[in-house]
């Protein structure tokens, strides 16, 4: 008999994108897709179960199907596809996480839970350290959104790993994940014609890509290999930083400074005509940036990402086409402005 494993969030691409890599492994038997929504990508030779994890029935699931190894990914910070509120994603990532959580812990077949977390539970604020790793606490914890969600979602799997310690429980908090088919609210903050941000900064962001997301999430789902160990919480990210400038700069996109009060106007006005979910914990993030540690990831988990920071950007920045400002002709108008001064001895003298 091989592993039953549930993956919920399956309408979602990446979620989706899992299910499909997951059946490739030669001791898996059986995968369940769960989702509230039916997906619009197929899920390959997977089932799929159309159910609210919010309601009760998702623990009459595992106790019918004796799922082995449960997937969280259904923790979001918008709605699928525009759909919903944010009153029910929060209800989905908190009401929803604390059920499927009492249902583990009542079935007696689960023996591997797997949560897809984020390194918004770090925050964003200005007196932050340089590089957060996983056992440093945040100096203000989030107040509100997507990162507080997370925070309360750990808080309850925490509780759940106390009250059945023969489970193997992974929590993996990813950077942001981009790549040619993410939907996240960075990608759709990137994609804009003109990108906001706040005068007088320029955070350090840190990026993982779609393909190194699934592949983590298949590594904490299996079976640990010799010398690792794939239970506990990890940062996950792709080596190195880039500043929003230089972002700015490879996509092509000319920025727009501007003061913090202004730019949460446009993050109102933007959102009222439906192109980005511009929150506030975006813009911190977009002031102050946020940089973790990955030591963990590759010592204790093992996992080397195949991408670096600035190649999961890369290919993101390939899929959306050349901006206002294409990298070369912003590179040669550079070089020409910079012909155009004096040299430094000239002025000297």
């Amino acid at each position: 008999m091989g592993k039953v494993v549930l993956v919920t969030g399956v309408a979602r691409r990446l979620g989706g994108r899992f299910v499909r890599r997951i059946q490739r492994e030669p001791d898996v038997a059986r995968v369940i897709g769960v989702d509230a929504v039916a997906p619009e990508h197929h899920l390959g030779g997977a089932e799929f179960v159309r159910a609210d994890i919010r309601h009760p029935a998702i623990g009459k699931l595992l106790a019918e199907t004796g799922v082995d190894t449960v997937v969280h990914m259904d923790i979001n910070g918008t709605p699928l596809g525009g759909r919903g509120s944010r009153t029910s994603v929060k209800e989905t990532n908190v009401i929803g996480t604390m059920q499927l959580l009492g249902a583990c812990q009542k079935a007696p077949s689960v023996k591997r839970l797997v949560v897809k977390s984020s390194t918004n539970v770090y925050g964003s604020a200005p007196r932050d350290p340089a590089v957060f790793t996983e056992n440093t606490p945040p100096k203000s914890l989030p107040s509100g959104g997507f990162a507080k969600d997370a925070v309360e979602v750990e808080g309850y799997v925490r509780g759940f790993a106390r009250r059945r310690p023969d489970v193997a429980v992974c929590v993996l908090r990813f950077a942001n994940i981009l790549g040619p088919c993410a939907d996240s609210p960075l990608a759709e903050y990137f994609a804009l014609p003109v990108l906001p941000t706040v005068i007088g900064y320029d955070p350090r962001l840190q990026f993982v890509h779609e393909e190194d997301a699934i592949e983590v999430l298949r590594i904490a789902a299996s079976e640990p290999s010799r010398g690792v160990l794939n239970s506990g919480t990890f940062n996950i990210a792709g080596d190195g930083v880039l500043l929003l400038s230089q972002a700015a700069r490879r996509l092509g996109r000319p920025t727009l400074p501007l003061l913090l009060p202004t730019l949460r106007w446009a993050r109102t006005a933007l959102r009222s005509v439906g192109i980005t979910d511009f929150s506030p914990e975006q813009i911190r993030l977009l002031t102050h940036g946020r940089v973790v540690a990955t030591d963990q990831m590759r010592e204790t988990l093992g996992f080397e990402p195949r991408y670096t920071t600035a190649g999961a950007f890369a290919d993101y920045a390939r899929s959306r086409g050349p901006g206002l400002l294409p990298p070369e002709t912003l590179a040669r108008t550079v070089d020409r402005l910079a012909g155009l001064l004096p040299a430094r001895g000239a002025v000297q003298s």
